[in-house]
């Protein structure tokens, strides 16, 4: 069974970090490309950043970028998110989820459950 699980996010001060980090199994993860996805409350999804399999390739949302870093770690099967100079548009739900496939383009196939991150003073 494929399962991904988000460490839980928190309340963060605007101008600060946070890590999130997501734990996968159930399948190879270097053979997959990833997602980060947010949804900010009462917003649509969107999306906010990308790695390929082996971690070499990133990409971002022009609204993170910058400021976010994705990246992987095989050994652990853990795909992270480092959120930096954070503000208040920030906020929201994040949730991991899987391509299927290798390139990033075949659509998102298995999800976590979301982590809650709220930017607030």
């Amino acid at each position: 069974e494929v399962q991904l699980v988000e460490s839980p996010g928190g309340l963060v001060q605007p101008g600060g970090s946070l890590r999130l980090s997501c734990v996968v199994s159930g399948f190879t993860f270097s053979n997959y490309y990833m997602h980060w996805v947010r949804q900010a409350p009462g917003k649509g999804l969107e999306w906010v950043s990308g790695i390929n399999g082996q971690g070499t390739n990133t990409y971002y949302a022009d609204s993170v970028k910058g400021r976010f870093t994705i990246s992987r770690d095989t050994a652990k099967n853990t795909l992270y998110l480092q959120l930096n100079s954070l503000i208040t548009e920030d906020s929201g739900m994040y949730y991991c989820a899987k391509d299927r496939g290798t390139w990033g383009t075949d659509g998102l196939d298995y999800w976590g459950k979301g982590t809650l991150v709220t930017i607030s003073s």
